[in-house]
């Protein structure tokens, strides 16, 4: 061996030669079953190789690579082995010189076909398959990166390699006695092989992945497939993720009449992926990757209520509603999971972005019946509030619009339960900067609050703008939430805990005097014979909770004395009124009814106006009752009329559409407006519609005629001007070549 690699080194020109003798020898010896010398032959030609780099090595090597094909196409599995460590070895050898016909889709397809060796013996099957794994790792380690070889990222070649290396990542069996199992060394090569995938390459990466987790059922069991769009995403470069992210949305739109635990794997893989993809960018589509989710909640929503999931179609398999549920809550779970990935001004963008997709009830027929708006409204609002979760803005006047805000307080109005309970979580949520909403999450009468350890921060300018322009609408909306009928315990909790977080992150000394003035109208409130025993002592509950924190965080010790006194009268005579015999799973201690309350047991505006005005609060402003303000002209116009606040929710009762938009900030005639175009466009023809649409184009057009007719004049001319018959001087217009320019304007 040393005198022949002595002998090719020293005349290279005769390698080619050398070569083709051994490649002779080998297949007659291969055919002759003489094994021992095959194994010599393979010796000398791997030697030769790797000592030789000259430039008459490439001849050499198709004689090599003739073969290594001669030993992978035997039927004796000691020679396909032998062949592929031939070939490993070959791979991890640099050329010199580049070759520009050199084929390896015979090596793709072999190795590929090794991958998926079915042979008896279990322990030669494995030692195919992991030779075919490391055959393919071979291929790509020497194609990869010559531009001159085959593309391996072409679709013919993924679409063998990495079926072939997710079926042995699939594979469970004991690999105790190997030194590396099969499945390690196939996860292995597939991050090679993801790793050195290059922006244009991922999806042809990708793509096979989602075939092969397609035709093998694997979406529904979620395992396999979360494992392998984790390794996925940890593999490809970081820059790269939010293709695999696009690859995934558009997947799961194309399945979107599957059944829904197919669609429920691909979402929770998204979910995951998500995760991992940490350095918040989902992509210059971040909108996008939000619409496609909603979409899907919404088809889900339609399949549940509908019982198909082609409603086109209704000869489709029937829909377990159970799993649409469950498809809903991973449909809004990744959702929230895409949104922490994202900086605080995409995530304020998203926030209205899916404010703008929640029906409003009597705005758009298309949704069908109530049940399908109701069940979209409270999926995205569920979406929304997972949007929400961990927002941190240090200004609420970017954090919560009057864009963003104006529509979700107006859902404090709808009558569903369900609805008003989100919008309140939402709000929690978004106000809650230094994670105190824990600590408030049950109603009770808090002795001391220092014990509560809560983060309080000075009030700062833009807060302080925020709530000067917002306050009285958040207020208005609270009371107007106290005086539902089916307003439950969680409810009065989530009041609480909204006026605690307000009070803490919002309020200077004018925001305190509205919310004390709102608690004392919600003490009143709670007198209305109309309102459900339940709701009335939940709201005096409410409300002597809520006047004993204010009084400790203003710590006006008079105010603090008159709440206590208050509080003890109430623990004597009417425990009732408390939020310990109120918020409990059974309350055993309420009366069959309940009177006008008066004398001790009521907080007397009289008196804590007098105990505040000795510490600079707004006495006059104290003095005066709270009474709700709305906006809108028809609204305005009832309460003119109205004496109390009673007649207002009855009118709220029969026109809660008008509020709503009023709220808004649209109006009735805004509404009226909205509602003669869409009947126009959806009633009319077309002719009608194209001519309506016509007629302003040609009255656009008019008019920027008269304004370039005003503006456009012909350019000076340097023969200078003509004067008219009237004495006028006339612009006159000659051609370029007859001007006469002076010598020092001419090149």
């Amino acid at each position: 061996m040393e005198k022949l690699t002595f002998y090719a080194l020293s005349a290279p020109e005769k390698l080619d030669r050398i070569g083709a003798y051994l490649s002779e020898r080998l297949s007659r010896d291969v055919a002759r079953h003489r094994y021992g010398y095959v194994c010599i032959a393979m010796e000398a030609l791997d030697q030769l190789l790797m000592a030789c780099h000259c430039q008459s090595i490439n001849l050499f090597v198709e004689s090599f690579l003739t073969m290594v094909r001669k030993l992978l196409e035997a039927d004796k599995p000691n020679l396909q082995i032998l062949g592929t460590n031939s070939f490993v070895k070959f791979a991890n050898i640099e050329e010199d010189t580049p070759s520009y016909h050199r084929s390896y889709d015979f090596f793709v397809s072999r190795f590929s076909e090794m991958c998926h060796s079915s042979f008896e013996d279990p322990d030669i099957r494995t030692k195919i398959r992991m030779a075919g794994i490391r055959g393919l790792q071979g291929v790509v380690r020497k194609t990869v990166n010559d531009e001159l070889q085959a593309n391996i990222w072409d679709p013919q070649h993924m679409d063998k390699i990495v079926p072939s290396l997710l079926f042995n990542l699939q594979q469970d069996e004991a690999a105790e006695r190997w030194k590396e199992s099969p499945i390690e060394l196939t996860e292995r090569c597939f991050r090679e092989l993801l790793g050195r995938a290059v922006y244009g390459n991922i999806k042809n990466a990708v793509k096979p992945v989602l075939m092969h987790l397609d035709n093998h059922s694997l979406w529904e069991s979620k395992t396999f497939a979360v494992r392998c769009f984790k390794i996925i995403m940890y593999s490809i470069q970081s820059q790269h993720s939010h293709l695999v992210i696009q690859q995934l949305l558009g997947h799961l739109d194309a399945n979107s009449k599957n059944s829904a635990r197919v669609r429920a794997g691909i979402v929770e893989v998204l979910s995951e992926a998500a995760v991992i993809e940490a350095s918040g960018s989902i992509g210059p589509t971040v909108l996008e990757v939000f619409n496609t989710l909603l979409k899907q909640l919404r088809l889900s929503v339609d399949y549940e209520l509908s019982g198909y999931n082609d409603l086109s179609n209704l000869g489709t398999k029937v829909i377990k509603e159970h799993e649409e549920r469950q498809l809903q809550e991973s449909v809004i779970k990744t959702i929230g999971s895409f949104a922490s990935t994202l900086p605080t001004y995409q995530r304020s963008e998203v926030m209205l972005f899916i404010m703008g997709k929640i029906p409003v009830p009597g705005m758009y027929p298309a949704l069908g019946s109530a049940n399908t708006g109701r069940m979209i409204q409270v999926m995205l609002l569920k979406s929304l509030f997972q949007v929400t979760v961990g927002f941190q803005s240090t200004n609420m006047l970017t954090a919560l619009p009057t864009s963003f805000l104006d529509p979700l307080l107006s859902f404090t109005l709808m009558e569903d339960a369900e609805v008003r309970l989100l919008v309140l979580e939402i709000l929690i949520s978004l106000i809650d900067r230094h994670e105190n909403r824990l600590k408030f999450s049950s109603i009770s009468i808090i002795s001391d609050i220092s014990v509560l350890k809560l983060k309080v921060d000075k009030c700062s300018r833009q807060d302080n703008l925020f709530m000067k322009k917002n306050s009285q609408r958040l207020c208005r909306h609270i009371f107007l939430v106290c005086k539902e009928e089916n307003s439950s315990q969680r409810h009065f909790e989530s009041l609480f805990t909204l006026l605690a977080l307000i009070s803490m992150e919002l309020a200077n000394e004018e925001v305190v005097v509205d919310l004390i003035r709102l608690a004392l109208a919600l003490q009143d409130l709670a007198n209305d014979e109309a309102l459900p025993l339940f709701n009335r002592c939940a709201i005096h509950a409410l409300s002597a909770s809520y006047l004993n924190l204010i009084c400790q965080l203003t710590t006006v010790p008079t105010f603090c004395q008159h709440v206590h006194e208050v509080i003890q009268a109430r623990q004597k005579e009417v425990p009732f009124l408390l939020p310990e015999d109120v918020f409990i799973e059974k309350p055993r201690l309420l009366p069959e009814s309940l009177e006008k309350m008066e004398g001790d047991v009521l907080f007397l505006q009289t008196k804590i106006a007098e105990t505040l005005g000795g510490s600079g609060y707004n006495t006059e402003r104290l003095a005066t009752p709270y009474i709700p303000q709305l906006t809108g002209r028809p609204i305005n116009e009832l309460l003119k009329s109205s004496v109390n606040a009673t007649e207002a929710a009855i009118f709220k009762r029969s026109f809660g559409i008008v509020i709503i938009w009023t709220e808004m900030g649209g109006g009735y005639h805004s509404l009226e407006r909205r509602r003669l175009v869409v009947e126009r466009f959806q009633t009319a023809p077309f002719e009608e519609i194209a001519a309506h649409c016509g007629a302003r184009a040609s009255l656009l057009q008019s008019k920027l005629n008269q304004i370039f007719e005003i503006t456009i004049r012909p350019p000076p001319s340097p023969s200078g001007t003509l004067s008219s018959a009237h004495g006028q001087a006339q612009s006159r217009s000659i051609p370029i070549y007859e001007m006469k320019f002076p010598d020092l304007c001419v090149y």
